[in-house]
């Protein structure tokens, strides 16, 4: 209806997990939890798809918008 609420369970557990190979995870695979406003849910797997070191970096920071922005504090 376009007001969920989606949770996806177990991605960054997947990335925390790989931080050595930079962020890439082996199993690729998160459960998605929708919630509709009536507090119903609907579960269902899809792929995660981080395909290069650098876009594990964007999702570790929370979003390349985060990312960058920390970039600038650092500097």
């Amino acid at each position: 209806t376009g007001y969920e609420v989606y949770d996806f369970v177990g991605a960054a557990e997947l990335l925390t997990a790989n931080a050595e190979t930079a962020g890439l995870p082996a199993k690729r695979e998160v459960t998605v939890r929708a919630t509709c406003e009536d507090g119903t849910t609907v579960e269902f797997r899809a792929p995660v798809r981080v395909d290069t070191p650098k876009e594990g970096s964007y999702y570790r920071h929370g979003g390349i918008l985060q990312y960058v922005l920390r970039g600038l504090l650092d500097k």
